[in-house]
């Protein structure tokens, strides 16, 4: 299955519905429909890149988009006091859909270590 083909790809093209909270050239922003936080959103780029070890040097523009398209959706989000940004990457670091995600999650005091 390549990172079109997921439910991410799907959201993209609009295929099914999801809660978008930011929509631009390059990204997309929605509320996760399993919430782990209060405050629980996923951040994808719009160009497939099944996972964090799968971006390439020609991809660092679209990360550092990502990261600070996370920061401006997280602000919106009122999440003043903080919050947590998490790319799960491959099976052992538990990622379930294989378009590269960045979970914003906040609402409430994060405990650490994280699992």
């Amino acid at each position: 299955m390549t990172a079109q083909d997921t439910i991410f790809g799907k959201i993209i093209r609009k295929e099914i519905p999801a809660d978008i909270v930011y929509e631009d050239d390059l990204a997309l922003a929605f509320k996760d429909v399993t919430p782990q936080a209060p405050v629980h959103i996923l951040v994808i780029p719009k160009k497939p890149i099944p996972k964090l070890a799968d971006a390439s040097p020609e991809d660092q523009a679209l990360m550092g988009h990502l990261l600070l398209t996370a920061k401006k959706v997280a602000e919106e989000a009122g999440l003043i006091n903080g919050y947590r940004t998490v790319i799960n990457t491959g099976s052992d670091g538990g990622q379930t859909v294989y378009h590269l995600h960045i979970h914003i999650l906040g609402g409430r005091q994060m405990k650490w270590p994280p699992g």
